[in-house]
């Protein structure tokens, strides 16, 4: 009976580091033939950016940029608590662009994780995704209300959200003399400028601080009373 060849033998410089074949397969292991075999590198997907960053909890498109993305890959979006929610959709635009859709139903930042059919994955290293109430208006649209030419104004718009709000005016402008609190909302001053009845139209957006935004229109109108009327006997 012919004795089993050492394994030394076949490996006879097994010391070296050249002979193994390490995780990220720059390195080599000869063959029992004496040939060798090349290691075949891992490559996992990145992640280096989404767009928008910032969303409300209702469905929403994400863009996500990066490389290696196979078809298709499955993206979780995976809370700082460890709740973990799949995308709701997942399209592979090209091996650096993935577009998906997701609802998230809590707010609070999100990491995002994208597996690649081979079981490659990458967990992005910081959370990049808020999930966030934006703005929401309690002032009507429409007419703030009325004031004479040349009297004081106070008027009010609020809108509420999960973190401070900022107000500014996006189109349209304001009675002469009136100007708006961008931390309050509040709207005063006194009017100059008028000569006739004029209906001023605007749009005030609010913003808070996520940078998410709503935007609402108002009007403001200012009343000129007649003089030197005539009078009639």
């Amino acid at each position: 009976m012919t004795k089993a060849k050492d394994i030394s033998s076949i490996y006879s410089t097994a010391n070296t580091a050249d002979n193994f074949v390490k995780l990220d397969g720059s390195t080599r292991l000869p063959a029992v033939d004496g040939s060798q075999l090349t290691g075949v590198a891992e490559t996992k997907p990145t992640i280096t950016s989404i767009s928008p960053n910032t969303i409300d909890n209702t469905q929403t498109e994400i863009v996500i940029t990066g490389t290696n993305f196979e078809i298709t890959p499955n993206v979780e979006l995976i809370s700082t608590t460890g709740a973990i929610t799949l995308a709701d959709t997942v399209t592979r635009n090209s091996s650096t662009q993935l577009t998906i859709n997701a609802t998230l139903a809590t707010d609070g930042t999100y990491f995002v994780r994208i597996e690649n059919p081979n079981g490659l994955a990458v967990r992005s290293s910081t959370a990049l995704l808020t999930v966030s109430d934006a703005p929401t208006w309690s002032t009507s649209a429409g007419s703030l209300g009325s004031i004479a030419a040349g009297s004081s104004a106070s008027f009010t718009v609020s809108a509420t959200s999960d973190s401070a709000v900022t107000y500014s005016i996006t189109s349209g402008a304001l009675p002469g003399g009136l100007s708006l609190n961008s931390s309050t909302g509040a709207i005063t001053g006194t009017e100059s400028g008028a000569t006739a009845e004029t209906t001023y139209n605007f749009t005030i957006r609010a913003t808070d601080a996520e940078s998410q935004t709503a935007d609402r229109s108002f009007s403001i109108t200012v009343s000129v009373g007649i003089n030197n009327g005539g009078q009639f006997n």
